[in-house]
């Protein structure tokens, strides 16, 4: 039998704001998860988004976390400290011929969409049409080496074929899921500026840290399906997941890190205790105690 813990959770904010309730309710269910197996808690900060991301709520989440009576392992994991993790990653699915660059812009995509009235949909809006996957490899040889901003972008139907078969996973929710990457069209895995974004850093990070089971929000759940498609591609093993409900405010909106009035640290200013939030953190169709 091995010795390491058999569960392995993380909670995995990005500091771009200020940490809400539903921030609280997803961090708890992960350490609570972990604590009732033996297991290891970690904290990751996914600030790969230059531009939004301060360290200011980087501390302010330690804070947090701390009030809620959360630890965590250290060092924390930092993913704009790990590109060439991801800039890996992406080497090897090149090799698989299953990223392409695409060098539409948003309002390009946008145009095109509108053109065609039979565009399809997936759970999270408009697909990308597949406009640069069409190009030869001269052709984007060429805009690549004149220096034209691109993204690279998963050929989906190329990794499926690749795969070859069903990809599943298992959800403490849902029970057996069969993957429909395809539902979400060819995503964007890395920028010319940026070697990543959310759907390849999360699927290197849990593997490399060695999560065996992530808990997040079930509006990520659609995600997932790129994710184990990724796995998959990559030689990773596939963790066991958890999308809890999302907590809903009063007119049953997700709260946002706008809200400053449902902030965990307005609440602490308010003299709330941690004790008392947690009787509130009850997740969507109830209302907070």
């Amino acid at each position: 039998m091995p010795d390491s813990p058999s569960i392995v959770t993380r909670f995995a904010p990005s500091p771009t704001g200020e940490l809400h309730i539903g921030h609280a309710f997803s961090a708890l269910a992960a350490y609570d998860a972990a604590r009732a197996e033996g297991g290891r808690f970690l904290l990751r900060i996914e600030n790969i988004d230059v531009t939004r991301c301060r360290p200011e709520y980087e501390e302010a989440i330690f804070r947090d976390l701390a009030w809620l009576g959360l630890a965590w392992e250290t060092p924390v994991r930092r993913q704009s400290e790990h590109f060439e993790d991801y800039r890996a990653a992406l080497a090897r699915l090149e090799e698989l011929g299953v990223i392409y660059p695409c060098f539409c812009t948003r309002a390009e995509i946008a145009a095109e969409i509108a053109r065609s009235p039979s565009a399809p949909h997936g759970p999270e809006g408009p697909l990308y049409p597949g406009t640069c996957r069409a190009l030869n490899a001269e052709e984007r040889a060429r805009r690549v080496a004149a220096g034209e901003a691109h993204a690279l972008r998963l050929d989906v139907a190329a990794a499926m074929g690749r795969i070859g078969g069903v990809l599943t996973w298992h959800d403490r929710h849902a029970g057996t899921v069969i993957a429909q990457p395809e539902s979400l069209g060819d995503v964007v895995l890395a920028r010319k500026d940026v070697p990543t974004s959310y759907h390849l850093a999360v699927t290197v990070d849990d593997h490399l840290q060695g999560i065996t089971l992530v808990v997040r929000g079930e509006d990520l759940f659609a995600a997932t399906h790129i994710h184990r498609l990724l796995q998959a591609l990559l030689g990773f093993e596939t963790p066991d997941y958890a999308h809890h409900p999302l907590l809903l405010d009063e007119q049953g909106k997700r709260f946002a890190k706008r809200d400053k009035a449902r902030n965990l640290a307005s609440l602490r200013e308010e003299g709330v205790t941690p004790e008392e939030l947690k009787k509130r953190l009850t997740p969507r169709g109830s209302q907070p105690a």
